[in-house]
């Protein structure tokens, strides 16, 4: 425990420390996010019925941005072969850098959802849904994006190949994300894909960390 606290306060500093890096996937999704009512010409009912998917587009596409550089600085200037040395369960580790990634670009993307959703004209109504779907899937999208980085850590060009290996896995986040805002914007019930994305997170949380951990070694070759 003491070792993952130390850990996580260390991404932190060093993520207060490099700003500019945090900033890149929020301005990505403010962007992509607010192009939409531009290209659909501001009709209300056409903004609200694709509000969910694009906000959640958006969010997979900006997590997405901002995974390969999970491991990739620690790789370059050894840190992470010192990890790996460690007497410590490397799954605990690993799970340390993925909570530090996503406090530092997961749940800004959560808390800035929803003001972007109101400019799609998204109903207040689907607000919570929207908010408990992205507070579920966005760690979802973290720790399965840890293995598929752990996996192309040691490639000079892994980026490209990282977002062949993601994004079928993230297919069914944004389904049921998605899915479960827009059933709340229609008033329909949206408890089921909640449950769904809240077993994905179960199963990411416990499996993620450990084939994260043996991905690295291999990549480390160790």
């Amino acid at each position: 425990m003491m070792a993952f606290v130390a850990l996580l306060r260390r991404d932190l500093l060093l993520a207060v420390r490099r700003r500019g890096d945090l900033a890149n996937p929020l301005i990505f999704f403010v962007m992509v996010t607010s192009i939409f009512p531009l290209a659909l010409g501001g009709d209300p009912r056409l903004l609200a019925a694709v509000a969910p998917g694009v906000v959640w587009v958006a969010a997979l596409l900006a997590a997405l941005m901002s995974m390969d550089a999970l491991f990739r600085e620690d790789f370059a200037d050894g840190s992470l072969e010192q990890m790996l040395l460690s007497p410590c369960p490397h799954s605990v580790l690993v799970g340390a850098r993925v909570l530090a990634h996503w406090l530092v670009a997961g749940l800004p993307l959560v808390l800035l959802a929803p003001l972007l959703a109101l400019l799609l004209n998204l109903p207040v109504e689907a607000m919570p849904a929207l908010l408990l779907s992205l507070l579920l899937g966005t760690p979802v999208l973290s720790l399965v994006g840890a293995i598929g980085v752990a996996l192309t850590v040691g490639l000079r060009r892994g980026g490209m190949l990282l977002a062949l290996l993601m994004l079928p896995l993230y297919i069914p986040v944004l389904i049921f994300g998605a899915g479960a805002v827009e059933h709340a914007a229609s008033g329909l019930p949206w408890t089921a894909p909640i449950l769904f994305l809240a077993a994905m997170l179960a199963l990411a949380v416990t499996l993620a960390p450990p084939a994260a951990a043996a991905a690295l070694r291999i990549t480390m070759g160790e």
